[in-house]
């Protein structure tokens, strides 16, 4: 009997990880159509913004107007968040191949590194910051109705 249970517990614990990988494949797949689509764009208008910026505020447009909602593709983003170091190591490679301008101009590209991480780290904590006052603000709203419910 317990053997019989142990290899449905397996079966099912299997299907889960299946189900898990294929959603994460699938959202995956969405957010690099995005991509795709928002580079295609920026290539044809010659717009003078990068397509992946395109693709972020269009992105972000339909989960704010509610066209794709933020749990379909959660598992996705959250996979590519976790493996985002792998993204950059392209980058590193193609960088060592330059070793006379960073001779030249070495301390300039440090600047600008060190610059831009610090806007990015302060623009990630302000917009955090704002997030977690929402979901708080949310929450509050959602007990005050829930709570305003049960009297009624």
């Amino acid at each position: 009997m317990s053997a019989a249970l142990s290899t449905e517990t397996q079966s099912a614990a299997a299907l889960a990880a299946i189900g898990r990988f294929t959603r994460v494949v699938l959202q995956s797949g969405v957010l690099a159509a995005i991509w795709v689509a928002a580079d295609f764009v920026a290539r044809n208008l010659a717009l003078p913004v990068p397509g992946g910026v395109i693709g972020l505020v269009a992105l972000l447009a339909l989960l704010f107007c509610g066209g794709i909602a933020p749990r379909w593709v959660k598992a996705g983003a959250d996979w590519l968040l976790s493996d985002m170091l792998l993204f950059f190591i392209p980058a590193a490679v193609a960088a060592v191949q330059y070793g006379g301008l960073f001779m030249e101009d070495g301390w300039r590209l440090a600047l600008v590194v060190v610059a831009g991480t610090l806007m990015v780290m302060v623009a990630v904590a302000f917009a955090v910051d704002r997030a977690a006052r929402l979901e708080r603000r949310l929450a509050l709203r959602r007990a005050l109705v829930a709570r305003h419910a049960v009297r009624a």
